[in-house]
């Protein structure tokens, strides 16, 4: 039953991750909770005393993501809001399912055939060894 459970919540922040693929960046930041941070390398005093660095968390799925990369919070901001819809767009994607396929019989034949090579080989190697 507990699969059943997080299968269904699956579903759920799959159509939540859907749901906010189709909103436009305004909308999906008002989705989100935005804090800033003091980010962390190089780029000076002003990346090390100024909080440039952007962390989105986008509440219905609960997907965090962030950005550093550079010293301007607006530049971050957009970087994490393009971070977010990847993620978002990868949460949203539902795999097909896998048709179980046969081998095709002459790749069947195929096998057969190396796997009665190697056996000849390993059975020739055997009588070497009473020189």
């Amino acid at each position: 039953m507990a699969a059943r459970d997080s299968g269904d919540a699956l579903s759920e922040r799959r159509r939540e991750a859907a749901e906010a693929l189709r909103l436009d960046d305004r909308g999906l930041l008002a989705a989100c909770l935005e804090s800033f941070f003091v980010g962390s390398g190089p780029g000076g005093q002003h990346r090390n005393k100024a909080a440039t660095a952007v962390r989105l968390v986008h509440l219905p799925t609960g997907v965090a993501v962030t950005a550093t990369e550079r010293r301007s919070q607006a530049l971050n901001r957009g970087a994490a809001l393009r971070r977010l819809r990847g993620a978002l767009r990868a949460l949203a994607h539902v795999p097909r399912p896998r048709r179980p396929t046969r081998p095709t019989r002459a790749s069947e034949e195929r096998r057969l055939r190396q796997k009665r090579h190697r056996a000849r080989r390993k059975v020739e190697r055997r009588g070497r060894g009473d020189d």
